[in-house]
């Protein structure tokens, strides 16, 4: 499993590594750009309103978060595949290190969806955790990081030909933080090789192309609300 970098304009976190999920024996780290958090008014910091649960409280929807059936940047595309709103945040990761990190951190949501791209060879899944504080939210992306990474989002396989194959091989995993909120991430191949440079490269742009579009509009949105209005 890989960790992945935060995006401009958002605040994040990055710490991880390959692993062959059907292994879990790490393959290479990556490293990744420096983020740009937001400013916003309202309560202050970096991350406005959406800095604590306590002036965000309104839950999250998938509506919210994963609305757009297909999502485009550019010349590249990408089909959701499937949602679904976990009864636990348990329910959607593995490993025991966020699994206590999401405990401990007052998890009341974890929202999931699934892509694959118009090619049908890149596949993947996002998650979106609600925590109490970007304390808490900051320890679930980074638990069980490090070189023997074994922490991450459980992906989410949907019913067509080619997502359904989420979960097996090679993937490039990790986490991002928006104030109180993580952001998991599990993307791979639809073959599940290993991917080599270029390809780990073509995994990164799949998971920014969906997230930039989705996922952290919502967010900014809760950085300048506290999702009001």
């Amino acid at each position: 499993m890989l960790g992945l970098a935060g995006l401009a304009l958002i605040g994040a976190l990055f710490a991880g590594l390959w692993v062959a999920a059907s292994r879990e024996k790490p393959v290479r780290a990556v490293s990744t750009p420096t983020p740009t958090p937001v400013t916003t008014p309202g309560p202050g910091g970096k991350y406005g309103y959406a800095g604590s649960r306590t002036t965000d409280k309104t839950p999250l929807t998938a509506t919210e978060l994963f609305g757009q059936k297909k999502v485009t940047n550019g010349t590249r595309s990408y089909l959701r595949t499937k949602v679904n709103k976990e009864k636990t945040c348990n329910d959607g990761v593995s490993g025991e290190k966020i699994t206590k990190a999401l405990k401990a951190g007052g998890c009341t949501q974890l929202i999931r969806a699934s892509y694959k791209d118009s090619k049908g060879t890149i596949i993947g899944t996002i998650g979106v955790a609600n925590l109490k504080t970007t304390t808490a939210a900051t320890k679930v992306a980074s638990a069980g990081g490090g070189k023997e990474r074994q922490d991450f989002l459980k992906p989410l396989p949907g019913t067509d030909d080619v997502s359904k194959l989420l979960g097996t091989g090679d993937a490039y995993a990790g986490g991002w933080v928006h104030g109180h909120y993580t952001v998991l991430l599990w993307f791979q191949f639809k073959d599940g090789h290993n991917p080599n440079k270029t390809e780990l490269k073509q995994l990164y742009r799949a998971a920014m192309d969906i997230t930039e579009k989705t996922v952290f509009p919502a967010l900014d949105t809760r950085s300048l609300t506290g999702g009001h209005g």
